[in-house]
């Protein structure tokens, strides 16, 4: 397939401006190019054409099954797309007056009311943009929480298993905290024993996924909580997994102080590519005081911002947070209602009906029933035929399916991490399972069909350790031969022509 600027041809337009009569602008001679931009040039047939092409090729939830362990790539209801694109929530400016804004108000004002019965905690900030953003401030709502108990100096250390998503200590570290370590232990849980010699006086928190990475449910959360408790340390939920849990228990109730939603992932939202997400934090009473402003509050009938709260931590982001994500989670969850337990229970269901067929065929490293996701390992395929489980990965693109994560979480080798969701159903889990029991099967009897996949994409491996250290994301047109006739002249010819 031809890049768009080999398509180019001098003088072919998309389209065309009126001509005008208007005096042309002084541009500060700081700002004036010295040459016309060398851009594209090509009819708007080929250029629909070009980027249909480019759609073609790209994999999502709306074209195929998207296992995406730890991300939670569900179905996106359209219903929810026609109620975001409704005039009064999509033409509303963020500066608009708080009068004319009832609607908007009220739904966020609703919305925070859901999420603290979901995790029943208290009080909610929808103001973090995205998961990632969620955990930074309820680290800068433990600092803050500290120092206004005259803590701050002394509370330094924030505790993160060794199964944690990424971010988790990327956040320690922006918020200005030392990150200690622990252990997991042979079932799968939170190792009591490591971390009983890591909590004390220093410590101001956990951070824990529950379910975790590996899809286990962490049996030791009263034990764990009870151990920070009495260390006067906060306990923090990663909320990336709340997909298992909504509407079967509740973080607030295992002793949680501080949650973060996924609201993109637990509560539908199109999120590939980046964005958009959102990232709501619910807490107790203690560090509501804390929380960013301004916030949404009700006042008799009527809802308004509220931005008088002497500790709180101030803005996160600027407005009052990403609010189509907002009427879509909303939209989600009143659809389900009361029923938004089966969300979860469904989510489980199709994770252990997925590990119950394959389990054998991979190595399982925790053999537990699974929650909304879990986690084999390609070992024995590497030791015993030399496939890796990029290999895997690899291959089941020739089958139609989107790879699964690999290699995380860091403690299993060769990890495979899957996660069905629960908007999937049985046919398309049992196509599934079939493809990776074949590919199984063709680890032993064809390996090199494996180490060579995919076979049938329209593009085959690439080098991706060279593609992440010298990435090219523009057109060099030094190192490309000039199509036409040499170069600069042409390119002025053809700004004239516009």
């Amino acid at each position: 397939m031809k890049l768009i600027y080999e398509k180019s041809e001098p003088g072919r337009r998309a389209s065309s401006l009126p001509k005008h009569d208007l005096p042309a602008p002084e541009i500060p001679d700081e700002l004036r190019r010295s040459s016309p931009p060398r851009l594209p040039e090509i009819s708007e047939p080929e250029l629909v054409r070009h980027f249909t092409a480019l759609a073609d090729r790209t994999f999502g939830v709306d074209t195929g099954f998207y296992p995406l362990g730890s991300c939670t790539m569900k179905h996106n209801p359209r219903v929810n797309e026609r109620v975001v694109s409704l005039p009064g929530f999509r033409d509303l400016h963020p500066l608009q007056e708080e009068d004319a804004s009832q609607g908007a108000l009220e739904l966020m004002w609703r919305l925070q009311e859901i999420l603290a019965e979901i995790v029943g905690l208290p009080a909610v900030s929808l103001q973090p943009a995205a998961g990632s953003q969620g955990e930074l401030t309820g680290l800068l709502l433990m600092r803050a929480y500290f120092a206004d108990r005259g803590e701050g100096e002394q509370r330094r250390e924030i505790v993160i298993p060794d199964t944690a998503h990424g971010t988790n200590p990327a956040s320690v570290t922006m918020a200005g905290y030392e990150l200690v370590g622990v252990k997991t232990d042979p079932r799968g849980n939170v190792d009591l024993d490591d971390l009983r010699g890591k909590v004390g006086p220093q410590t101001a928190g956990l951070m824990l996924t529950n379910p975790s990475t590996l899809g286990l449910f962490d049996e030791g959360i009263e034990e764990i909580t009870r151990i920070f408790h009495e260390a006067g340390a906060l306990m923090y939920y990663d909320g990336a997994n709340l997909n298992a849990i909504c509407g079967i228990s509740r973080p607030g109730d295992f002793g949680f102080d501080i949650v973060h939603f996924n609201l993109h992932k637990t509560f539908s939202q199109p999120h590939g590519g980046g964005g958009p997400g959102g990232g709501p934090i619910a807490v107790r009473e203690r560090l509501e005081p804390f929380l960013p402003v301004p916030a949404v509050v009700r006042d008799g009938e009527a809802f308004r911002l509220e931005y008088e709260r002497p500790k709180s931590i101030g803005k996160v982001r600027g407005f009052c947070g990403p609010f189509g994500v907002f009427v879509r989670s909303y939209a989600y969850i009143r659809s389900f209602g009361p029923a938004l337990k089966e969300m979860s229970e469904v989510s489980v269901l199709n994770a252990n009906y997925l590990l119950a067929q394959l389990k054998d065929a991979y190595e399982l490293p925790f053999d537990r029933l699974c929650m909304h996701e879990f986690v084999l390992s390609g070992r024995r395929l590497k030791r015993e035929h030399g496939v890796t489980t990029l290999d895997v990965a690899k291959r089941l693109m020739d089958y139609g399916f989107h790879p699964p994560t690999i290699y995380f979480p860091l403690i299993v080798p060769e990890a495979l991490m899957i996660e069905p969701t629960e908007t999937e159903a049985k046919e398309t889990l049992d196509a599934f399972a079939e493809a990776m029991l074949s590919i199984a099967r063709e680890a032993t009897e064809a390996p090199e069909l494996l180490k060579e996949a995919p076979h049938v994409r329209p593009l085959k491996r690439l080098d991706e350790v060279r593609a992440a250290k010298n990435p090219i994301v523009r057109y060099r047109f030094e190192e490309h031969e000039e199509q036409h006739a040499a170069g600069e002249p042409r390119q002025l010819e053809a700004q004239k022509g516009a």
